[in-house]
């Protein structure tokens, strides 16, 4: 094996690092908050808590607000007869790597004004928690779960915040941030000793177990009544 070959599977092993923001940035351009009617009305009752405005994709307005204000200002979209945002599309989150916050995103969409709006609340690294939105909206709730399990952020108040995709003893941490290797974190053998000992209680807790019932007993049919042409030659 060479060693270009060995510094590439070194990276695999490494994970992809990313210091440049600068590209996600300069794909937004600066908006004028008149441009939106969400947007204006959010900055005149908010103020400062509505950190940024801008534009992505030539018309998709993306509103960066404090995220300790979150539950607070998604609220009044909601809610507001003039927002009445009434469809959470998707809560997701976002990692450029590089020690940069992470974003937590959420896509509204307002049914009544046919009217899209996006939501970000930027995140630092060591304090990786939002109030969660679920009483809000309660299709927050497996989209929560998803950002928690595979990036790491907690949302305070969420009814059941627990892994959902990776099984709930995973312990190579959270695969969607920046820093984890592709490879995951363990060796190959541990990997491979692990997948070889789990059992279904890696995959189901307790709760869910016990919601199963017995398992059927299924009757084979005998010879004749699987084949109709042998009874009738008999």
């Amino acid at each position: 094996m060479t060693d270009d070959t060995n510094r590439g599977l070194d990276a695999v092993d490494e994970g992809p690092v990313s210091s440049d923001m600068a590209g996600a940035r300069d794909a937004a351009t600066a908006a004028n908050p008149a441009d939106h009617p969400s947007v204006a009305a959010l900055v005149e009752r908010f103020g400062d808590a509505v950190l940024h405005h801008e534009v992505v994709s030539g018309d998709q307005h993306v509103v960066h607000i404090d995220p300790a204000r979150n539950a607070e200002i998604l609220s009044w979209l909601r809610d507001d007869p003039a927002q009445r945002y009434d469809l959470l599309a998707d809560v997701t989150a976002v990692d450029f790597g590089g020690g940069s916050p992470l974003q937590v995103v959420y896509q509204l969409w307002s049914i009544p004004h046919k009217r899209a709006l996006r939501v970000k609340c930027l995140l630092d690294l060591d304090s990786l928690e939002i109030d969660s939105v679920e009483p809000i909206w309660h299709a927050a709730n497996w989209l929560e779960r998803e950002v928690y399990d595979l990036f790491g952020i907690t949302f305070k108040g969420h009814p059941d915040l627990r892994r959902i995709l990776m099984p709930h003893d995973y312990a190579e941490g959270h695969p969607l941030r920046k820093d984890f290797p592709l490879r995951g974190r363990f060796s190959r053998a541990e990997q491979t000793r692990r997948a070889l000992a789990q059992n279904v209680d890696r995959f189901y807790i307790p709760e869910e177990r016990a919601v199963g019932r017995e398992p059927q007993e299924v009757t084979l049919p005998t010879e004749a009544e699987s084949d109709p042409d042998s009874a009738s030659d008999a």
